[in-house]
């Protein structure tokens, strides 16, 4: 479920990136970008430049990244969207395990 997430993932097996919050089982990765008012790390031109890299790396991988700011988590946008997700994905791997069985 939705609870079943690891606190900065280390999804990659050379470079030292994290994702804050991931589900590794479906490659489902959250990010919470903070600063974005301030001029926080986020959007200085060497960070943005920086996540861009990791977040296109995960998505050749494979992984899906999810991107929310402060004010997604405190309106429930974040855990809904995510939720969502991880609901669907789990939904369609039990319909598609059954369908194995039969």
């Amino acid at each position: 479920g939705i609870s079943d997430y690891h606190k900065e993932h280390r999804f990659h097996p050379v470079r030292k990136w994290r994702m804050d919050f991931a589900w590794p089982d479906i490659l489902l990765a959250v990010e919470i970008e903070g600063g974005i008012w301030n001029n926080g790390r986020h959007n200085r031109p060497h960070g943005f430049i920086n996540d861009a890299e990791k977040y296109n790396t995960a998505c050749t991988m494979g992984w899906k990244v999810l991107r929310f700011t402060g004010r997604d988590i405190r309106n429930g946008k974040a855990i809904d969207t995510t939720r969502q997700i991880v609901f669907e994905h789990k939904a369609l791997n039990h319909t598609t395990q059954r369908r194995r069985e039969k």
